[in-house]
């Protein structure tokens, strides 16, 4: 590893031509760029993902810093590793201070690896409006988390409004085996009657707050054309928010699925003793991973948010963004200035 200090894009980009010359590395093979925006505080959690990620998806990972936007000179401190801690490949952390981080695209453009796809993750709180991160204009696919919001719901709501496709969030990867869970368990009672399952009704067992929860009760919703709703549930629901899950089916017939809180998930259904089957709470680095695999628009998704937030005709939006500009300092002024206001 290589760290720069108060350095510039080009010499980083230089930097890591040699690096690559000297350990005799060759960039084949590169399924796309990660570019990964997280705060300090988030950092490490944010490179032990992408190192996880990056050894199931060969990509050059690319580590954005934004530290001290009020900061009055930009710099730009940076580590340049290839083969190092953040995994197998090429990786590149990129500290920037001052008016330089609000525009990290240029350091940033002439790093991605040419004609690979480009997919930005946001660890942390992102903007309400992704266009106005630069990173997201030129990104092919965007991963966020509204877990991390201080009120997921409402931070769903905002993802749904500003949906593109392309676009994801990591509270819809978080209910993935959920969702496996419940369709074969559905087919499970197809095949014993040998004709069509139809569902009318249901619930969500769990935390009415969580993205997660919302989603899943989203999705099946979508699916089954009947209201499907969150309801508190009686126990600790977990990262995914969910306790439990009971669909009511046609011929008067129920099926339940509850977590176990150990690893697992107890099927209750008619005719048929109780089944477990595994339920393992996922690591932040193999729900990232799982992201990666596809770079086509998630209409399963757009299809869950729209439900859950009530909105339509995502699936027919532009899949293109426009960058917007956006100064915080400028916001802040603005802000200032209308409390000055109200005092005089």
């Amino acid at each position: 590893m290589t760290t720069l200090w108060d350095t510039t894009g080009s010499a980083v980009v230089k930097e890591l031509a040699a690096q690559r010359r000297t350990g005799g590395a060759v960039l084949s093979g590169v399924a796309l760029t990660l570019v990964v925006v997280a705060d300090e505080a988030r950092v490490a959690e944010a490179e032990e993902a992408a190192t996880y990620a990056a050894e199931m998806h060969p990509c050059r990972v690319l580590i954005v810093v934004r530290r001290q936007i009020e900061a009055p000179v930009p710099r730009l401190d940076a580590e340049v590793q290839i083969g190092g801690r953040l995994g197998p490949g090429e990786a590149v952390v990129l500290r920037m201070y001052g008016r330089l981080a609000l525009h990290s695209e240029s350091v940033v453009l002439p790093l991605l690896a040419a004609d690979a796809p480009v997919v930005a993750w946001w660890h942390g709180p992102p903007p309400d409006q992704l266009a106005t991160d630069a990173l997201a204009v030129f990104a092919d696919r965007r991963i966020t988390d509204s877990s991390l919001a201080a009120d997921p719901r409402a931070a769903l709501r905002t993802r749904g409004e500003d949906y593109v496709p392309g676009d994801t969030d990591l509270t819809w990867t978080r209910s993935t085996a959920w969702r496996a869970i419940l369709a074969s368990t559905v087919d499970s009672v197809a095949g014993r009657r040998g004709d069509a399952v139809r569902i009318t009704g249901g619930r969500v067992e769990g935390d009415p707050h969580n993205a997660t929860a919302q989603l899943l009760a989203g999705w099946i919703s979508s699916r089954c054309g009947c209201a499907i709703e969150v309801v508190e549930g009686n126990r600790d629901a977990g990262p995914s928010g969910v306790e439990s899950v009971v669909l009511r089916l046609d011929q008067d017939e129920e099926v339940r699925v509850t977590a176990d809180h150990r690893g697992g998930a107890v099927i209750s259904q008619p005719n048929r003793p109780d089944g477990t089957v595994a339920l393992p709470a996922r690591a932040l680095g193999d729900l990232l991973s799982e992201e990666l695999r596809r770079l086509d628009p998630d209409e399963p998704y757009s299809d869950a948010l729209e439900t859950a937030c009530g909105l339509s005709g995502l699936t027919e939006r532009s899949p293109e963004r426009e960058h917007v500009w956006f100064d915080p300092s400028e916001d802040d002024d603005r802000d200032g200035a209308a409390a000055q206001g109200s005092r005089s």
